[in-house]
Order: structure tokens, then C-alpha cells, then sequence
């Protein structure tokens, strides 16, 4: 069986770290997939969705903040500022996030704190979805 060794790691704690058979995210150019002795690299890690499946056959699912993956010698650590099972969301809390940051959004800002209403915003709606597909609101 080909498996690679993946540790997710967010600000919080260790998310996950064992072995995986693959790995799906989404990147700056779109959905990515990486498999056991993949080819060496780094890329950004955008807002959404980590799908892996483990040896075992399980799927796992995480919402995630924006962050970095890197691949290299069949291991693949990724970086992010979040990260939380769907069953973990508060989506009472997301919700609030939401609407805050759509509020921020409706005031004149400078760029950079538009940027970050905007990435806010992103989060929160991944937030949302990804409780909504996977538990159900």
C-alpha cells in the first residue's frame, strides 16, 4: 500500500499526523491532489476544504483558514492558521463572523483592511458550508 506521511498543524494544536493514502485541497490554481512518493513542492493552501483518506480507508474532512503546504521525501506538512472537523463548528459563531465581516465590508476601509474582511468573510462562509454539507446546520 503506497502512503505518505501528513501532518496538518494548525496555531491550536497537532490536527492530524499519521499516515494518508491521499490528499485533496484547494490551492491558488485550483483543486490539488497528492499521492504517496509525490514530486517535491510547496504551494499556498487557499480556504476550504482537506479531504484525506487514511490506510484504514476512512475519509477525513477539515475546514481551513488559508496556509502552506509542503511536500518533500513523501511527507507533506501542512501550516494553517485554523483547522476544525465539521462537527467542531460553531456555526452560531460563524454565523456572527459573517456578518460582521459583511459589515466591515459595507464601510470604507483601506485596502489592507478590506483584504482582511474579505479573507474574514471567506472563512466564515467555509466555516458555514463545510457544517452544513457534512453534519447539516
Amino acid at each position: 500500500m503506497n502512503t505518505f506521511k501528513l501532518k496538518i498543524i494548525a496555531c491550536d494544536r497537532v490536527f492530524y499526523e499519521g499516515e494518508c493514502e491521499s490528499l485533496v485541497f484547494l490551492s491558488a490554481d485550483g483543486k490539488m491532489g497528492i499521492m504517496a512518493n509525490h514530486e517535491s513542492m510547496t504551494t499556498a493552501v487557499e480556504i476550504g476544504e482537506i479531504k484525506f483518506k487514511t490506510p484504514d480507508g476512512q475519509e477525513h474532512v477539515a475546514i481551513t483558514s488559508d496556509g502552506i503546504m509542503k511536500c518533500n521525501h513523501n511527507q507533506v506538512v501542512i501550516l494553517v492558521y485554523s483547522c476544525e472537523k465539521p462537527e467542531e463548528i460553531d456555526v452560531f459563531r460563524a454565523k456572527e463572523a459573517k456578518e460582521r465581516a459583511m459589515e466591515q465590508l459595507a464601510q470604507k476601509q483601506s485596502i489592507m483592511e478590506y483584504h482582511i474582511s474579505r479573507a474574514s468573510l471567506a472563512r466564515a462562509m467555509a466555516r458555514i458550508s463545510g457544517k452544513d454539507k457534512y453534519v447539516g446546520g
